[in-house]
């Protein structure tokens, strides 16, 4: 799938907050022809970002992910933001995991700088971008590959997790809830990433806003248990509440409010 462009973002962002959209609304509401409109539709389904109703389109449901490809594009100047502040919370000299998902995969391309890194991860794609980098160890678990993603999962997965004890594990989540649920679609995925958590000294959550509007089936762990949470939008009430009460140290990295940290990104 080619990168959205502004008016399907500005779409998904409708849908999001009314959970459907119709042809006729969104022609009247960009002033443009209703094939237009179908086109942005077919586009987005077929990313499997909305799924096609009579007359329009809605959020897919909570029980099946969007495809990678997809969530590569969606919010991605968002997730390059955030992979720089939190790579630049990990020092060097340390070892840490990397799991599963574009937001980390972020991180990993901002880390490409530092010196003395041991990277152990599951993720066929962290280990691309971090291959070139001499002064960066990888390291790539073993397991099935989900070719849908480059995904590394299973039992033999959780496995080879469970022989490390890092540093810092830097983890993403499909959706939080508001009561701190890290929500996941994938078991397999799922027992990979509370491996990762239970063999890790200090977590590092990275998620765009988007996931708190998100909801996937599979608990993976409770915000609780991370150290810092690194996302693009100040968080709803609540977990700004929960934060504060669980003592996990908020990032913010806005590239609105950052002039810096947008052009790090955008470099």
């Amino acid at each position: 799938m080619t990168s959205l462009s502004p008016r399907q973002h500005q779409i998904l962002a409708i849908a999001r907050q009314i959970g459907t959209v119709g042809v006729d609304e969104l022609a009247q509401r960009f002033d443009v022809t209703p094939q237009t409109i179908r086109k942005d539709l077919n586009e987005l389904c077929d990313g499997r970002i909305l799924a096609r109703t009579h007359g329009g389109a809605m959020l897919t449901s909570g029980v099946e992910n969007v495809g990678y490809e997809a969530r590569r594009q969606l919010a991605a100047p968002e997730k390059q933001v955030i992979g720089q502040r939190a790579a630049s919370l990990i020092p060097n000299n340390c070892s840490l995991f990397i799991n599963i998902g574009t937001t980390t995969e972020e991180v990993a391309r901002a880390l490409i700088h530092h010196e003395g890194l041991l990277v152990i991860t599951n993720n066929i794609h962290v280990a691309s971008i971090l291959m070139p980098c001499h002064r960066i160890d990888v390291v790539i678990a073993g397991g099935n590959l989900r070719r849908a993603d480059g995904g590394i999962v299973g039992e033999t997965t959780v496995d080879f997790i469970s022989q490390f004890k890092v540093d810092h594990a830097v983890i993403g989540t499909s959706a939080i809830d508001d009561d701190g649920a890290m929500l996941d679609f994938d078991l397999r995925e799922v027992r990979v990433s509370q491996a990762i958590v239970n063999n890790a000294r200090n977590i590092i959550l990275v998620a765009d806003a988007m996931k708190f509007t998100r909801s996937a089936p599979v608990r993976i762990a409770h915000l609780s248990q991370v150290d810092i949470f690194v996302t693009d939008r100040q968080p709803p009430e609540p977990i700004v509440s929960l934060c504060q009460h669980s003592g996990v140290q908020l990032e913010i990295a806005d590239a609105r409010t950052d002039p810096d940290a947008a052009t790090e990104a955008a470099a």
